[in-house]
């Protein structure tokens, strides 16, 4: 018998040893009051909410010549997190204006007040439910942000969207907002043939409901913000901000001059862009420099 019994465990060993790896690993809950950030990410038996470290140094103030979307987008955060009504934010234009910067810089200024920020990449937003219900009765306030979220043709995630943002039985919870980045404002592809409504389309009987469909996505954010290309004196404006910040934080002295101008216009130049990232990285490279 005891011969019988000890083959059993050993085999019961070998099994579990063969499980072990299949199974998630045990995850410790995260301490929100130490923990200003998570990304979510996703893994064969379901997902999970990583903290991460994240660093304050961007301010709303830092975000030159996107006041009106600044403050829009910070009364917003203010009501969500008093408890007041709010809405889900879009924040649709063109690249590298601020649009993510902007959503970073409200954590350094709300997370005193409980504002916390969970990150969903753009391919897990089916799991955005599980999301959900992982925050659901925390005490604190929670803004899922999406960054670069658009959708193509015949991609089915941008329905569970919009589900949780506003459209099913069970709707997000009162202390979760989505923000999203998008270089376009309409998130679900409207094609040329989607307006030729004297024809079938592909088989679609409807072809106008089925244009409805796809830009009901954008009406479920209630606040939409656009953000368009810098002109010269607005991203020299900027370049001029970043460069004396940094210049301040390394103790570098300096002085706005014509051949600084002209650098940072023919760094624009070469690379075929003005706006906020490019006159990050131009004063990045240039108070570098100095110092180097």
């Amino acid at each position: 018998m005891d011969t019988d019994l000890k083959a059993f465990l050993q085999r019961a060993e070998a099994l579990m040893a063969r499980l072990e790896p299949l199974l998630p690993a045990p995850r410790t809950p995260i301490d929100w009051a130490g923990s200003l950030a998570a990304r979510w990410h996703r893994e064969a038996q379901g997902g999970y909410l990583q903290p991460l470290k994240v660093s304050l140094d961007i301010r709303p103030d830092d975000l030159i010549g996107i006041d009106r979307q600044r403050e829009l987008l910070s009364s917003n955060t203010r009501q969500f997190v008093s408890g007041l009504p709010a809405n889900h934010v879009l924040l649709w234009g063109a690249r590298g204006t601020g649009k993510s910067s902007l959503i970073r810089a409200l954590l350094a200024e709300h997370a005193a007040a409980g504002l916390r920020l969970i990150e969903i990449e753009r391919d897990h937003l089916a799991d955005l439910p599980r999301v959900v219900d992982a925050l659901l009765g925390l005490p604190y306030h929670f803004v899922v942000f999406c960054d670069d979220l658009s959708f193509e043709a015949g991609e089915g995630d941008y329905r569970v969207l919009k589900s949780v943002l506003d459209g099913s039985l069970e709707r997000a919870p009162e202390n979760v907002l989505l923000y999203a980045t998008s270089n376009r404002r309409h998130l679900v592809p409207e094609r040329q043939s989607d307006n030729e409504h004297w024809q079938m389309v592909d088989g679609e009987l409807h072809p106008n409901e089925a244009v409805e469909d796809k830009i009901a996505l954008s009406d479920r954010f209630g606040l939409w913000l656009s953000f368009y290309p810098f002109s010269q004196d607005h991203y020299l404006d900027v370049v001029r901000h970043w460069v004396a910040a940094l210049a301040e934080q390394a103790g570098l002295n300096w002085r706005w001059d014509e051949s600084v101008e002209k650098e940072a216009i023919r760094w624009a130049t070469s690379r075929g862009n003005r706006n906020g990232r490019c006159a990050y990285q131009f004063a990045r490279q240039w108070v570098g420099k100095r110092l180097l």
